[in-house]
């Protein structure tokens, strides 16, 4: 049966408002996709690119068979089809993680990895949203198709925008996936009671209750899947990413987007409990006048945290993008501000480019192994970090890759591009073998080769705090870069450079927990994080 038109264009009529949330659901389940995949399969463009194509598909699939039934629409269709959305949310709500996790280990091309998993778990209810529209236009009342047609896509691409706008800028910062999925799910099934109204059928309500219920469950269940090893003390979704924070043993760990970003001992915080942050300490054997250290990555504050206990004449300024990060490592991991210690809450390049201070020391430490900033790693930037250090000073790059092999491509390409701006560039891989590692890259200003012997006699003979005889062990002061490219602003294919590492084991050298001072910091053990 045909509904009116709306006469007031701040009151819309049922199809309308099932168009409406139709759009605000799609694009909302969308961006949340993108959250969900990307602790699995990371948030590089390819997983982007699957995520909007399979959307696309399976709208433009719902278009297709809605409107060859549209001469069947009725308002009861739209009810069952914005219930069958909602339980298929909750659904994922319940159990998408774990099907994530089984679907990680497909034998596929690492580019397409992620693509069974995201047209499974948001195609079919991608597709029920695209039957709205056509049955929409069907029930709009309007004689003329072109008319009907052209208001209900209109009016769909309003509600994809709020939804847009809403979830990136509201749910996103305020709730978990579960709790973004409620809403989603909850508003569907408040669209069908709204659209049954005022003769709700009782076998509609008795569908519309038992979705809500299970919405509801699987909402405070968490989601099933294989969390993180320990307990979860904090967990939330930035505006950035997936923040976790976990407490397994004597160990705090810092997980971003499911990747382990920092960690730090409960019983001693300036323990280095991954070995890689060990590696911090290099450049005060490289100088030895280094007074003010800027840091461009916070995390768990690592480096910053042991810099300002271990090194007293040294002021640290830290540079971190995410407030949420900034919160959580004063609250969790012990940070505090102080004369010796500065938080920035901003972008790396952005306050490079607008401070007037000079560093003797920059740490880059805002990469991660699936996720890299492209600003953050072309020669222009290169080149402002210089500009930022004092004559002879050093820029220290926290690099995720292999040493060598098809995986070491973005690793070799930041290294050709740092050795474009800086005369010497040393690296010290951390896992002692070709797997996805920490790669410490350490550019200097000083143009005067220092071999590893001369750096494993300073390390005997100048106190930094540490023993770095096992670290310097792995130097490197000559790659093969012929075959990458040069990084910079008009083209950085950071993407392409990081896919050989989809899959790939990326191994963490993690100290001994048994040490109880600094001469024993060589025994190690290594973790390896499921790619």
């Amino acid at each position: 049966m045909a509904s009116t038109p709306s006469l007031s264009p701040l009151r819309m009529t049922r199809p309308e408002l099932a168009v409406f949330v139709s759009g605000v659901t799609s694009m909302g389940l969308e961006i949340l996709a993108g959250r969900m995949i990307a602790p699995e399969f990371g948030s590089s463009i390819y997983t982007w690119g699957s995520i909007i194509g399979v959307f696309l598909a399976a709208l433009s699939l719902g278009y297709h068979r809605g409107g060859k039934q549209a001469e069947q629409a009725s308002n009861d269709r739209l009810v069952r089809v914005f219930i069958a959305t909602a339980a298929y949310i909750a659904g994922v709500i319940l159990l998408g993680d774990l099907f994530l996790q089984s679907m990680a280990g497909l034998p596929l091309p690492s580019r397409f990895a992620s693509l069974p998993a995201i047209t499974l778990l948001f195609g079919p209810p991608t597709y029920l949203l695209g039957y709205i529209s056509p049955y929409a236009a069907e029930l709009s009342g309007r004689s003329e198709v072109g008319a009907a047609s052209g208001h209900v896509y209109a009016v769909g691409t309003i509600g994809s925008i709020v939804g847009a706008f809403a979830t990136t800028f509201v749910l996103i910062p305020s709730l978990s996936v579960p709790q973004i999925g409620l809403v989603l799910g909850v508003i569907s099934v408040a669209t069908a009671v709204h659209i049954a109204r005022p003769n709700v059928s009782r076998h509609e309500v008795y569908w519309s209750v038992g979705v809500s219920l299970l919405l509801v469950v699987a909402t405070m269940s968490g989601g099933l899947g294989l969390d993180s090893a320990g307990t979860t003390v904090y967990h939330t979704q930035t505006a950035y990413q997936e923040l976790r924070v976990v407490d397994a043993g004597d160990t705090r760990t810092l997980y971003l987007d499911g990747q382990p970003h920092s960690a730090m001992d409960l019983d001693d915080p300036t323990r280095h409990v991954f070995d890689y942050t060990s590696y911090f300490h290099v450049p005060f054997l490289l100088s030895d006048d280094i007074d003010r250290v800027l840091f461009v990555g916070g995390g768990g504050f690592t480096g910053p945290r042991v810099f300002n206990e271990m090194y007293p004449n040294v002021t640290v300024d830290v540079v971190e993008i995410d407030p949420e990060v900034v919160s959580v490592s004063k609250q969790y991991f012990g940070v505090e501000e102080s004369d010796r210690l500065n938080i920035y809450t901003m972008d790396g390049r952005q306050y490079l480019r607008e401070t007037n201070q000079t560093y003797d020391l920059i740490v880059l430490d805002a990469y991660r192994k699936d996720k890299v900033p492209f600003e953050l790693t072309t020669v222009e930037f290169m080149r402002l970090t210089s500009e930022r250090l004092d004559e002879d000073g050093i820029l220290f790059a926290n690099v995720i890759s292999a040493p060598s092999g098809p995986a070491s491509q973005f690793y070799r390409a930041e290294y050709k591009t740092m050795n474009r701006v800086y005369p010497q560039v040393y690296s010290f891989p951390t896992a002692g073998s070709v797997v996805v590692q920490n790669i410490e890259v350490v550019a200097t200003k000083d143009a005067t080769l220092v071999t590893r012997d001369e750096l494993q006699a300073r390390n005997q003979h100048r106190d930094v705090g540490i023993d770095l005889a096992a670290e310097l062990s792995s130097y490197r002061n000559d790659e093969p870069t012929d075959d990458v490219p040069l990084l910079r602003d008009d083209r950085a294919p950071i993407d392409s450079l990081l896919d050989p590492m989809v899959g790939q084991r990326y191994v963490i050298q993690q100290t001994n927990e048994s040490e109880t001072n600094a001469s024993d910091a060589n025994a190690t053990a290594q973790i390896a994080v499921a790619a």
